[in-house]
């Protein structure tokens, strides 16, 4: 086990090289200059020139990538352009929430997806069975940003049951908890009725019911357990899409996290901030893939990790 481990922790450094070479040139397709935005639209040509040759802008792009990686070796992920405070410091008051709505939002997903899920396999071509599969593909089908605002308008705005935006508390976190956790519950719920269905006609569950286990334990300790590891594996592709979806959601609730730090980032050209959130988001990414790989192991200890 541990062996497999520092393997896959080796193997996310080419990841790592690859996410920060593709960001670094993404950013600087980007119309705008960054020095331009920082100096003011009337500032004349040569304070823009003294800014960027401060920043290293005048440098070539494989320059300012060598310098970047060369710091980010060191534990630097370099400075804001906007605010000139290093990255670190802009983004350790954030990383906080971003975490707690996205584990939040799965937390969501997993609860209603898995339960719809195994009831949906359990009563298939029922009428509860055609329910909820119409609602997964509706809730899969609908725009994170647009379920959002509809939730503003009838939650905040109509009924003024719930806070419109914020966070900090949990009357603040359950409309954009219910915006993000909606379409990665969808996914779930009908990936676990597929994955149920072909386990439940399996020999050992009919031999299981024949022997008299009560039905709640053939469902829920035999059939359901075999049953997760291709869920498993759609959690952990969910749990990178919550990441990215938390930019829509903390910008339409106003919630001060990671993602609209990368929307103010984008807008200010700010290219070692959005760097630095990127880089974070894919760190974050590649650990939960490392523990829904060692999940595989405790749920069927036939799979060998290699």
């Amino acid at each position: 086990m541990l062996q497999f481990i520092v393997r896959r922790l080796l193997q996310t450094i080419p990841v790592v090289i690859g996410v920060t070479m593709l960001v670094f040139s993404l950013m600087h397709l980007i119309p705008g200059d960054p020095a331009r935005i920082m100096a003011g639209e009337a500032a004349p040509h040569a304070q823009v020139e003294a800014i960027r040759e401060r920043l290293g802008l005048n440098d070539p792009l494989h320059v300012q990538y060598g310098r970047y990686m060369s710091n980010l070796l060191q534990g630097d992920l370099g400075q804001s352009v906007r605010s000139s405070r290093a990255v670190v410091d802009e983004i350790a008051p954030r990383i906080g929430i971003t975490i707690r709505l996205a584990i939040y939002s799965m937390f969501l997903s997993v609860v209603f997806g898995l339960v719809a899920g195994v009831i949906s396999a359990v009563r298939r071509y029922s009428l509860v069975d055609s329910f909820i599969m119409v609602a997964a593909l509706f809730s899969f089908s609908m725009p994170n940003f647009w379920l959002g605002l509809m939730l503003i308008k009838y939650f905040s705005i109509d009924l003024a049951l719930l806070p419109p935006s914020g966070w900090g508390t949990w009357q603040q976190a359950i409309l954009p908890v219910i915006t993000l956790g909606t379409a990665g519950a969808a996914i779930i719920a009908r990936m676990t009725r597929s994955s149920m269905l072909d386990v439940i006609n399996q020999d050992y569950i009919r031999t299981a019911r024949a022997k008299g286990v009560k039905e709640r334990f053939v469902i829920y300790k035999h059939a359901l357990k075999n049953a997760l590891i291709p869920v498993v594996t759609v959690i952990g592709i969910e749990m990178g899409m919550l990441l990215s979806g938390t930019v829509l959601a903390e910008t339409v609730f106003a919630v001060n996290g990671m993602g609209r730090l990368a929307i103010d980032a984008i807008r200010a050209r700010d290219f070692p901030l959005v760097q630095g959130i990127v880089l974070i988001f894919a760190l974050i990414f590649v650990f939960v893939n490392l523990l829904v790989d060692i999940s595989y192991r405790y749920l069927n200890k036939r799979i060998e990790l290699n």
